[in-house]
């Protein structure tokens, strides 16, 4: 369950694992799919905001790179993780409420949120921070 403010978003164990591989690869942080015990690390870092007992080679670089992943409020590794898999669930279910539907864009061959009501406008998304200079490579 993930809860801001008055928003809470309860997620199924495969669903929070998948958004946040996304949110990793979205921040830079990674760069290719993760291996399961790895993502477990990083479900780990964004559920309790640090590593404790290491599972994986993530797990360790994680913890090797503490003092550049873990600054001050927004700067912060773990407060971006959530930042995205939050945003992500909120944009979703403004899907499932009708208020925002997806759309395919031929042009970078990805999906984008648009606003029905607003003449299919794009939601343009801020990425974040990147996380490359620190990011984990198998």
């Amino acid at each position: 369950m993930l809860e801001y403010g008055e928003l809470r978003f309860t997620f199924n164990e495969r669903d929070f694992c998948e958004r946040v591989e996304q949110a990793a690869m979205k921040l830079s942080f990674i760069e290719d799919r993760l291996a399961e015990c790895e993502i477990e690390d990083l479900v780990n870092l964004v559920v309790n905001g640090e590593v404790n007992d290491p599972e994986s080679a993530l797990g360790h670089h994680i913890n090797e790179c503490w003092c550049e992943l873990n600054g001050e409020g927004e700067g912060s590794l773990v407060h971006w993780l959530r930042r995205l898999v939050f945003r992500g669930a909120w944009l979703d279910q403004r899907v499932l409420e009708g208020e925002l539907e997806l759309s395919f864009d031929a042009e970078t061959y990805s999906f984008q949120y648009v606003q029905p009501d607003r003449s299919f406008e794009p939601i343009v998304l801020a990425s974040g921070p990147s996380w490359r200079q620190v990011s984990y490579r198998h």
